[in-house]
């Protein structure tokens, strides 16, 4: 009997008549969130990553193939589609470069204005060096129909702005709500240390995964030696504090001359002095843990 065919017909039919009831049960559970780590490389469209060098060769070298306005600002600014051949990624293209003796805008009277591309440069070489520079986005000088402008890296994966955000705030909470804060304390350090004297809600960008971009510092690096708004610091991660402790003028000069002057990079370190001054005379729990240590 058992070396019958219809037998084993039977048998066979029955095991895989089993077969869906054993997948379902031994079904994996559903993979979690991955969990992205500040890292010196960007996630591209491709999914691929790059380097530092990599994303700078790209910036610098690859060809524009589209152009667009951007739909907010007042800068002019322009969102193009560059290619090497094998990545294509977009970019954020800044041109202007102005200057005033006396400028009043909606702040007031501002002497020694200055709104200039080249400050979103400096921001970002500023925030690589004192560990920020997985939350600024890279920001390299090309010229751009004849004109010298700021080719900077289009943030991936957006959700929303601040402002958004803040619209919404009921409707839309962020997963792990200290997580973000202890981002936006990142904020206020950069923001007081370049005295961004133009930080709104609408150039915070928020990803999928609620990671903070800072964008557009065209003004910033003022010359002033006292803090923008001293109230607005609440907290700051240890590394980036540490970091800010090493900074000195000849490196300054060295990574930033090309974008902002001396009295600038003063006003910088005057500014960090009390920046370090502030929290050095805060209790332990003003400082917390984020940024890796190098």
């Amino acid at each position: 009997m058992w070396g019958s065919k219809k037998w084993w017909s039977i048998v066979i039919l029955a095991l895989l008549a089993l077969i869906p009831l054993a997948g379902f049960s031994a079904r994996k559970p559903p993979k979690q969130a991955k969990t992205e780590t500040v890292s010196d490389s960007a996630d591209l469209v491709t999914g691929s990553k790059l380097s530092y060098e990599q994303m700078e060769k790209f910036l610098r070298e690859g060809q524009i193939k589209k152009t667009k306005g951007t739909s907010k600002g007042i800068t002019g600014s322009i969102h193009a589609t560059l290619s090497d051949g094998k990545i294509t990624h977009d970019v954020h293209i800044t041109t202007i470069d102005e200057e005033k003796a006396r400028f009043e805008g909606t702040r007031g009277v501002e002497l020694n204005f200055r709104d200039t591309y080249k400050f979103n440069i400096a921001a970002w070489r500023l925030a690589k060096i004192i560990g920020l520079g997985a939350y600024v986005p890279m920001s390299i000088d090309r010229h751009y129909q004849g004109k010298g402008a700021a080719f900077t890296w289009w943030a991936d994966n957006i959700l929303m702005d601040e402002e958004t955000h803040q619209k919404k705030k009921k409707k839309i909470e962020a997963p792990d709500i200290e997580a973000f804060n202890r981002q936006m304390y990142f904020v206020h350090v950069f923001d007081q240390l370049i005295y961004n004297v133009d930080r709104n809600l609408g150039n915070l960008l928020i990803t999928k995964d609620w990671h903070l971009w800072l964008i557009d510092h065209t003004r910033a690096f003022r010359l002033y030696t006292t803090l923008e708004n001293a109230k607005t610091l609440k907290k700051c991660d240890r590394v980036l504090l540490a970091n800010l402790k090493t900074l000195t003028e000849p490196q300054l000069m060295a990574e930033l001359k090309d974008y902002v002057r001396p009295g600038e990079i003063r006003g910088l370190l005057a500014r960090r002095n009390l920046i370090v001054k502030y929290f050095e005379s805060q209790p332990p729990d003003a400082l917390y843990d984020l940024l890796k240590k190098p």
